[in-house]
């Protein structure tokens, strides 16, 4: 029994890693990578307060899935189809 807890537990944590991951790469994507970590922190959490207003979140969804879409579009266009992260990380914003 506490060999599958530590199972479900070690599962969780490769979960937890690859969700912190596929955020981090979309810190990167947005221009941010250089950004000091409290600055990143603060418009997170502004953006986290605009989202409560509908037609904001909408903004910021249809800005988002451009950027996704440009870079499927380039992937294509040089003859690769862009890579997994993106295209699950895409798939997840479409839900």
């Amino acid at each position: 029994m506490e060999r599958e807890l530590q199972s479900a537990s070690s599962a969780d944590r490769r979960k937890d890693a690859h969700e912190k991951i596929l955020l981090g790469g979309l810190v990167a994507k947005a221009g941010l990578r250089d950004e000091d970590k409290a600055v990143i922190l603060g418009l997170l959490a502004e953006a986290a307060d605009a989202l409560k207003d509908k037609e904001t979140r909408e903004r910021y969804r249809q800005r988002g899935k451009a950027i996704f879409d440009n870079d499927r579009q380039a992937a294509t266009n040089a003859g690769s189809a862009g890579s997994p992260d993106d295209r699950s990380v895409h798939r997840s914003t479409r839900e």
